[in-house]
């Protein structure tokens, strides 16, 4: 019997996350201090007291959800279960970093830092209101890829997230992803709706994210992971720091393989997916691709002291 642990992306965040988790555990609460450290402002009061519009801003959704997922962790560990009883870490875009920060690929100061940039770097990227994202329900991956090129008609619109079998976001510039909701519906889409985010992510309008990624990384000790990193772009397990460093940078205009990554973990004989930090989304996209996979959530001192008895 094998699991995976993995770390929520954008769209988890609510005001409060972690904050029992800090209340409950001291390691967890170290966390949110070693965060509000490394960026140099009280994250954590605007993660637990703040308000839902600036938590939800790229720049700080990006290290809170990090900073949410790693006190998680520290408090599984206080209860006696380390990242080392999974097989394979793996996180939903930004969840891709907490991933490499619960296997000590990354410190957890670099992490927030690298976000923090991730998040102004991604907004930057494109001016508010050139750029929009849709979900589109019912379509596979093939139908909604089909979708967005015949979209983009000169512009921008590539197939962004391959969630589940049924749910496909695409990302490009807001035209061409209004024309490819008209299109989805018309192909038979159960549903396709424009996304309440502030900008395009996952597609080439973040070019100029992804060249300061790669500045950014550049300036950060990268170390093997003690669990593999079950890697966005690439769908499969990775364990070198080198090439750990060139996914992330390809990871901000890449799409994310979510969808391929659990199934290939599933075909690695994951039976046990643990969802580490704020929110169940990640939960309910496991078992829309496999049903076979048991998930739990864990993000509160509840959820931890349940996951540590089943891990024990």
């Amino acid at each position: 019997m094998s699991r995976a642990f993995v770390f929520p992306g954008q769209g988890a965040q609510t005001i409060g996350m972690g904050k029992a988790l800090a209340e409950a555990y001291p390691a967890a609460k170290a966390v949110f201090d070693e965060v509000d450290d490394a960026l140099g402002e009280k994250l954590s009061t605007l993660i637990w007291e703040g308000e839902q519009a600036d938590l939800t801003l790229t720049q700080n959704a990006q290290p809170a959800l990090m900073a949410t997922s790693l006190a998680a962790l520290r408090a599984l560990e206080a209860e006696g279960v380390s990242v080392d009883a999974a097989s394979f870490v793996a996180g939903h875009s930004l969840g891709e970093y907490s991933a490499l920060a619960a296997a000590g690929s990354l410190t957890i100061a670099d992490t927030a830092r690298l976000l923090r940039t991730r998040g102004e770097a991604m907004q930057a990227a494109v001016p508010v209101g050139v750029g929009a994202m849709a979900a589109l329900l019912g379509l596979d991956f093939a139908a909604a890829t089909e979708v967005a090129e015949e979209a983009a008609q000169g512009e921008v619109c590539q197939a962004a997230n391959d969630n589940d079998p049924g749910q496909v976001v695409v990302s490009g510039h807001k035209a061409a992803v209004e024309r490819a909701v008209e299109i989805a519906k018309e192909k038979g889409a159960k549903r396709a709706v424009l996304l309440p985010v502030s900008a395009p992510f996952h597609c080439a309008l973040m070019q100029p994210a992804a060249e300061v990624m790669a500045e950014a990384l550049d300036g950060v000790n990268i170390e093997r992971p003690s669990v593999p990193l079950v890697a966005n772009v690439r769908a499969q397990a990775i364990s070198d720091a080198t090439t750990i460093r060139s996914l992330l940078v390809e990871q901000v205009t890449g799409s994310v393989r979510w969808r391929e990554s659990v199934a290939w973990m599933s075909g690695e004989g994951v039976t046990e997916i643990y969802e580490i930090g704020a929110g169940k989304a990640l939960s309910g996209m496991v078992r829309r691709i496999d049903r076979a996979i048991a998930c739990t959530a864990v993000g509160t001192p509840d959820d931890v002291k349940a996951a540590a008895e089943k891990l024990a």
